[in-house]
């Protein structure tokens, strides 16, 4: 028998295309890849939970009459729309490639675990706002090392990370190769989320601007902290978070090669699902089964803080957006969640934006006016 010469290729989802970015995130396959990172990704965990929040109907129907719902329910864009008000689905629709059961990445919505989190510990004692990221990881490098937990949490800090969608050599991009997400360049070594946040560099973390500094590295940061000062691993924190959100399909989270959650981006959830995680913002972070994944005091806090200014007008504290009222966060390419504790309400919305960089500031107001006109509406 002749000997065969075994040949092998670089994965052609995980490739990165002339254009700069992974095949899975261009815009002819971004709609499909969105749907799939679990199949896609490297690595991850799945969670579910053993206990599952129902989630009775009250339909109001008057809300598929806001204009705003039409408009973007209307869009090809559009993939998913859940509203929750007292723990019912008030209002509830899909696009007729997407359906219910559906997992859906939440990208950075995925930041708010750390609200969650960090709250806890900051309650127990465990974490101090005011502290430096250096006392409580020493082996982190200058991009982080001086910042506080508080400038952290609040997208405050300066160093050489950079987050721009419409650069596919980016930061954030160069990141995917930590989380399987992409291959290294030139057949590179691949780096851990965690080795890779050491290599972040800063002359002066300090903003002077008052700004937002959107930098997902952050995030990941912070996951770092909660799983050095709790004693427990990131990947339990996310358990008990699916667990108390009662998630009915199941939570995927990617992961690096040492199967460390990406906090900063990396979920994956049917819309319905999302609804029930954000339902855990309008408790104070008491999940279904009674237990504290979170500090209502923090959520408080959260509300209130200054934090940082973004260009729409609203604020980011905490690992939140925030008018003062509501506590929300998008996601990278079209996702929103928002709940409001004031009126009990939580929207959940998915879509998939077309164009080549997927982001659009016009477009990430037009998700935060359509909560707020369905928050308005059911008033």
């Amino acid at each position: 028998m002749a000997d065969r010469t075994v040949v092998t290729q670089p994965h052609p989802l995980l490739s990165v295309a002339d254009n700069g970015y992974t095949r899975w995130n261009t815009p002819e396959h971004r709609r499909a890849g969105f749907r799939s990172i679990r199949d896609i990704g490297r690595y991850g965990i799945t969670l579910r939970a053993p206990r599952v929040r129902l989630l009775p109907k009250d339909i109001i129907h008057t809300l598929g009459d806001v204009p705003a719902v039409q408009r973007m329910t209307g869009s090809t864009m559009f993939c998913a729309l859940v509203v929750l008000q007292d723990g019912a689905i008030a209002y509830e629709k899909y696009a007729a490639d997407f359906a219910p059961h559906q997992l859906h990445t939440i990208m950075s919505i995925t930041k708010t675990t750390m609200t969650l989190a960090v709250g806890k510990l900051v309650e127990q004692g465990k974490i101090d706002l005011a502290q430096p990221v250096g006392a409580y990881l020493p082996e982190v490098g200058s991009g982080y090392a001086s910042a506080t937990v508080q400038q952290v949490l609040d997208m405050n800090v300066v160093n050489d990370y950079i987050e721009d969608y419409s650069d596919p050599a980016c930061s954030a991009f160069d990141s995917e190769v930590t989380f399987g997400w992409r291959l290294p360049a030139d057949g590179g070594r691949e780096q851990t989320i965690r080795e890779y946040l050491c290599t972040i560099q800063s002359d002066d973390v300090t903003n002077y601007s008052g700004e937002m500094l959107y930098k997902s590295a952050n995030t990941d940061i912070l996951g770092w902290i909660v799983e050095r000062q709790s004693g427990r691993s990131l990947r339990d924190w996310y358990r008990e978070i699916a667990e108390a959100a009662g998630i009915e399909h199941s939570m995927y989270v990617s992961t690096d090669r040492e199967f460390v959650p990406l906090a900063s981006g990396g979920i994956s959830l049917s819309a319905r699902d999302l609804a029930r995680y954000g339902a855990l913002f309008l408790t104070g972070g008491v999940g279904v089964n009674g237990e504290q994944v979170g500090s209502a005091a923090f959520l408080d806090a959260t509300r209130a803080n200054p934090g940082t200014h973004r260009p729409d007008g609203y604020r980011y504290s905490n690992q939140t957006v925030t008018n003062g009222r509501w506590l929300a966060h998008g996601g990278y390419g079209g996702q929103w969640m928002m709940a409001d504790p004031d009126t009990q309400v939580v929207v959940a919305f998915f879509s998939v934006m077309e164009n080549r960089s997927a982001s659009d500031a016009q477009y990430g107001t037009d998700r935060i006016t359509l909560a707020e006109d369905i928050v308005a509406h059911l008033r």
